[in-house]
């Protein structure tokens, strides 16, 4: 372009104001890339390493839990090689800021997570343990425990026997290799059998079944043979990807979607009313240069298109040096979570659509200045008018 020199010359004309409304800029999109990368990491359900997973769950809701006795019938529905189930536990470590996803199992269930690398003597011996449990080497190393370890966990949800102390002896420590699954190694499992007979009140009750399709089956008609099991009954039952089922899960928590729509919303609204007051300011002090500008022959087009320009540089510039900061910061977070919290990368989508806001922020807040600029009347402008 140009004219590129006028336009530098024009966010240098106030340096620390530049730098300030620079550095605004640069914060909202470091926010937009790092809160992006959360909501696409609750959005896709995580990096299922067994892509070929299904679960089959309540219909009504991931809380609701559903019949043993579903077990064989699951496992007799042609297309299904092998079927085992889980339910959610709740309990807490000492203290509630120290929680982690712990869940009673079938003591086939690692015979389908094939990424859980536990040694055979461990997992022989956890076994042969009623009350035997086994974590993730994250969640091991985070607590200082070793196999041998007496784990006490309070139950927010079942108590036994009257209590909410319940006791686990670790008996093995599993580990994921592919570094994308780490936060598979911040969960403690324990076995069902010991849940059901333990606990006060639910009885026959798991929370939801992993069910691994025969080579070449046809799923979605083996999701429908499945859901027809449990039709009519106040048991109905949804069968779904694994993908679509951590999806469901991490939104009981929140709607992650919308608290990220929410706050980006609320920052850029801010962002909006600060570059723009700055952009008027600017402008307001240069009408004379304006006037100048036109009075030695530029055209009133020329003078928008400048403003304009000024103003989309200014909010580009703080933008893409935001989402670089985020793209720095996110595997940063995620190496320091030892596995809890497992971040994508900026996707190119994330790149995209941060430049299509930079580019309307830019335009939105410059419209009006230009505007101006461009309706200036050279007489009254050098007048002081």
């Amino acid at each position: 372009m140009k004219y590129l020199h006028l336009i530098w010359a024009a966010l240098a004309r106030s340096k620390t104001r530049t730098l300030l409304t620079l550095l605004s800029v640069t914060a909202a999109f470091l926010l937009f890339g790092m809160l992006d990368s959360v909501r696409v990491a609750f959005n896709s359900g995580g990096d299922v390493a067994g892509a070929n997973r299904m679960v089959t769950m309540s219909r009504l809701s991931i809380t609701q839990m559903l019949p043993y006795s579903l077990t064989e019938q699951i496992r007799a529905v042609p297309g299904v090689k092998q079927a085992a189930f889980a339910a959610w536990f709740g309990g807490i470590y000492r203290d509630p800021k120290n929680f982690f996803a712990n869940f009673s199992v079938s003591p086939d269930y690692l015979d389908l997570y094939p990424e859980f690398k536990l040694p055979p003597a461990q997992k022989q011996a956890w076994l042969d343990d009623r009350r035997g449990a086994i974590v993730g080497a994250s969640l091991a190393k985070r607590h200082g425990w070793k196999v041998g370890d007496t784990i006490p966990l309070q139950a927010t949800i079942f108590p036994t026997h009257g209590s909410n102390d319940w006791q686990f002896t670790l008996r093995g420590i599993y580990t994921v290799d592919d570094p994308r699954q780490k936060a598979q190694e911040n969960v403690l499992f324990f076995h069902w059998k010991y849940f059901d007979e333990a606990n006060d009140y639910v009885k026959g009750r798991v929370g939801w079944f992993i069910v691994q399709p025969a080579k070449g089956a046809a799923t979605d008609r083996m999701a429908h043979a499945i859901d027809r099991l449990s039709e009519n009954s106040d048991h109905e039952t949804r069968t779904q990807s694994e993908q679509a089922f951590n999806q469901a899960f991490a939104k009981q928590f929140a709607d992650i979607g919308l608290i990220v729509t929410a706050i980006m919303g609320a920052v850029f609204f801010t962002l909006l009313l600060l570059t723009g007051n700055t952009m008027a300011q600017a402008v307001r002090e240069r009408i004379p240069e304006l006037a100048v500008l036109k009075t030695i022959g530029f055209s009133d087009r020329s003078v928008l298109w400048l403003v304009l320009a000024e103003s989309v540089l200014l909010v580009v510039l703080g933008g893409m040096t935001g989402l670089l900061l985020a793209s720095a910061i996110v595997p940063m977070v995620s190496a320091a979570s030892g596995g809890m919290i497992q971040l994508p990368g900026l996707l190119a989508q994330t790149w995209l659509t941060g430049l299509a806001l930079m580019l309307a922020i830019g335009a939105c807040v410059g419209l009006l200045p230009a505007l101006r600029g461009m309706r200036l009347n050279i007489v009254d402008a050098l007048a002081g008018r």
